[in-house]
């Protein structure tokens, strides 16, 4: 069993998803990693990206790829989002970067089933969005431990 094995899905008789997800994943038994979200924040614990959602997305992207890379996985395990925004107004900033990031992180053109939530705020004001996500580890390849 490896990433390959996980499989995202739209199941006939289903409407169309409304952006870059499938309506769900199917996922071998095996260890999953549930990962906090990630927020902007750089290495030095400052905030990245302070109003600029473009720069604030693309670290939090950043931080998710370090936490996999970090457990010895990649995007490709990734089996659910869940992605808060503060501003609804940033939805559509929101579908082009994952338009433009995906398929680069995903080297494909399916993506894991994703939630998007418009909340009133996160942790600190000045942060415009978080993801959190769960991933896939496989029994054979399993999972670093930091």
């Amino acid at each position: 069993m490896s990433a390959d094995s996980i499989a995202y899905l739209n199941p006939p008789n289903t409407g169309p998803a409304q952006g870059l997800y499938s309506h769900a994943t199917a996922v071998p038994a095996g260890a999953t990693l549930h990962i906090a979200g990630q927020l902007s924040v750089g290495r030095d614990g400052s905030v990245v990206g302070k109003n600029d959602f473009d720069a604030q997305m693309r670290q939090v992207l950043d931080n998710l790829g370090a936490v996999l890379e970090g457990t010895g996985l990649t995007f490709n395990h990734i089996v659910k989002f869940t992605t808060y925004l503060v501003h609804s107004q940033d939805i559509e900033r929101f579908m082009a970067l994952r338009a433009e990031l995906f398929p680069v992180l995903f080297g494909g053109e399916v993506y894991p089933p994703n939630t998007l939530l418009i909340v009133d705020r996160l942790v600190k004001e000045e942060f415009l969005i978080e993801i959190e996500s769960v991933a896939y580890a496989d029994p054979e390849g399993g999972m670093r431990q930091p």
